[in-house]
């Protein structure tokens, strides 16, 4: 644990000793939270990317059978030597096995076990996010808001008022008033828990103000962050070991509690007991911040990373391993940032680019890696399997599985294969091959096309002038794969076809694919588009970045090129919304 005046070797705030309440030291170096926050709308921490991996990658699955690998879901490996993990099945069972310090598994018992043995109590629960803390102690949230705790409660970090080690989860009330939560992330021996309407609660462990509430005395129940986030609407969370973050709606990003190390970003080392702002980052919209041990990471809307703080591994990737006091640009040269990864159990980072590019740096198997390394990974959560010490998940993540052929494997392997189409579309003079069968059970407007008296149905190549070949083959292509892969450029026109043809899921995944590839050279152009299609959620997003970055978007060609009525609208909107005020 952090004292609040002095700082290890390893950049770390020195150990306090535990209450009496509290079991005895762990074995291994400290461990908690997978802990990240980002603008983008959760579904379960596995992030809008919803990172697939294996994993088999994490030497504690190799316990399981292949029957049992090929059930799970979503999965988590915790702990202070990655030696527990929690996993959750299609049918939504929750599993749990390993070591089981401080009850962590929620067993009823602090038995180890190599068993998966089933959480019953947790049955059927959607499971929407998870973190966990370094005794260890767990928090996770459900789709319909609730919240349940277990494990080490040395500083009443479970919530529930006392200091008794919870053997089994039990839920936890954010406040009289029973707010559902939308995210969880969990510091050393301190909670967080952010709800649906963007409000902060904290609990825990605060002998550095990690609980923000202006003292440094123990929080036993959650109390709700204020300060100078009273008013605001907060949309991620993110614990450092005794340091908490918050981002706002509107980009900022707030920051109290331990400070020795500059982990707080405000420009200099002293703690914080209320949150903070992080002044530096004026005029930037973040949209994701993550937490590793005492180190944090962000990215703007524009897909640029900066990052702060403890620099003894090389965790921060500006070549050297000075600490840093203030956010600093890192990764300039490379294209743009999609997605960045931390975990406050380890002082590794990673990075993936648009075009998929994962990099790593800091503490990686023991080498001190100053500079983002291009690896071979496809996504963040493989650095973390392979190089992090402990080797533990950054986030919950849900799982593919190798060694037979799913029924979504065989479909993306026999798109636009000759041998087995029976129907052929001609685009710009290009024919892409398909299956009327699979057609007709993805799509309704192609149920509607074959079973009526449409031309259509009796020819064996049908011609498609109205969309350009890109569009459509990638409009065919997500009939058989679920994913689509177009430059936002070309998204927009899918967008179109997805309007044309009613595909609403479609129409989400292009509006994803424009947020992330937005910048202020084709903000106005991606607005007008959004309006156009009437996609409310893009447009509301589009009209944001276009505001929070009105000076150089108002510079851009696009910008003028508009119709003098949108032009009209767009200028009186952003007035009511104060964007020409001095």
């Amino acid at each position: 644990m952090e004292r609040c005046f002095s700082v290890s070797r390893d950049g770390s705030a020195s150990c306090s000793p535990p209450p009496p309440a509290s079991p005895p030291p762990p074995r291994g170096p400290p461990s908690s939270p997978p802990s990240a926050l980002t603008a983008a709308p959760q579904q379960g921490r596995l992030s809008s990317t919803g990172a697939m991996v294996d994993v088999s990658k994490w030497p504690l699955f190799s316990l399981l059978s292949t029957e049992e690998l090929a059930t799970v879901r979503q999965a988590c490996v915790f702990g202070n030597s990655a030696n527990e993990a929690i996993y959750i099945t299609h049918a939504n069972e929750v599993f749990v096995f390993g070591l089981n310090c401080s009850s962590c598994l929620g067993t009823g018992d602090s038995l180890s076990t190599v068993v998966p043995k089933k959480l019953d109590f947790l049955r059927g629960k959607k499971v929407a996010g998870l973190s966990y803390g370094s005794g260890p102690h767990v928090l996770l949230a459900t789709e319909d808001g609730q919240l349940f705790a277990w494990g080490h409660n040395g500083y009443s970090q479970l919530g529930n008022g006392t200091t008794t080690q919870g053997l089994s989860p039990l839920p936890v009330a954010t406040n009289p008033q029973n707010k559902k939560v939308r995210e969880v992330a969990c510091g050393s021996h301190h909670s967080m828990a952010l709800t649906l309407d963007g409000e902060v609660f904290a609990w825990g462990y605060n002998n550095c103000g990690q609980i923000g509430s202006g003292s440094t005395a123990n929080q036993p129940h959650p109390r709700k962050v204020t300060g100078s986030l009273q008013g605001r609407t907060a949309v991620g969370i993110t614990c450092g070991q005794t340091s908490s973050m918050a981002l706002i709606d509107n980009g900022e990003v707030y920051g109290w509690g331990y400070n020795g190390n500059g982990q707080l970003g405000i420009g200099n080392n002293g703690n914080q007991l209320t949150p903070c702002r992080l002044t530096a980052l004026q005029g930037l919209c973040m949209q994701q911040v993550v937490s590793g041990n005492s180190h944090c990471l962000a990215l703007t809307d524009e897909g640029l990373l900066y990052s702060w703080g403890a620099n003894t591994y090389g965790q921060l990737g500006t070549g050297n391993k000075s600490n840093h006091l203030s956010p600093v640009l890192i990764m300039a040269d490379k294209e743009r940032i999609v997605e960045v990864a931390a975990c406050h159990s380890t002082h590794t980072s990673a990075a993936k680019t648009q075009s998929g590019q994962v990099y790593m740096w800091g503490q990686c198997r023991g080498q001190s890696i100053a500079m983002p390394h291009l690896t071979h990974f496809t996504t963040t959560d493989d650095v973390f399997a392979c190089f992090a010490t402990p080797s533990v998940m950054w986030r919950l993540m849900s799982m593919e599985h190798d060694g037979f052929t799913t029924v979504a494997e065989a479909l993306r392997k026999e798109f636009d294969s000759p041998e087995t189409a029976d129907l052929k579309f001609s685009v710009d003079g290009k024919c892409i091959h398909v299956h009327k069968a699979v057609l007709k059970i993805r799509c309704e407007h192609f149920r509607s096309m074959f079973r009526s008296q449409w031309t259509e149905d009796q020819q064996d190549v049908i011609e498609i002038g109205q969309f350009s070949y890109p569009v459509y083959r990638s409009f065919l292509q997500f009939l058989y794969t679920d994913a689509v892969d177009l430059p936002p450029e070309d998204a927009i026109g899918l967008l179109d076809l997805a309007t044309s043809y009613c595909e609403n899921r479609l129409k989400r995944l292009c509006q994803q694919i424009i947020k992330r590839g937005i910048n202020v050279e084709n903000a106005f152009t991606l607005l007008s588009a959004a309006i156009r299609y009437d996609a409310e959620d893009l447009e509301v997003f589009c009209f944001r970045f276009c505001v929070n970055h009105l000076t150089r978007v108002t510079q851009t060609e696009a910008f003028w090129q508009v119709d003098g009525a949108m032009l009209k609208e767009f200028i009186s909107k952003a007035s009511r919304c104060g964007a020409f005020k001095n």
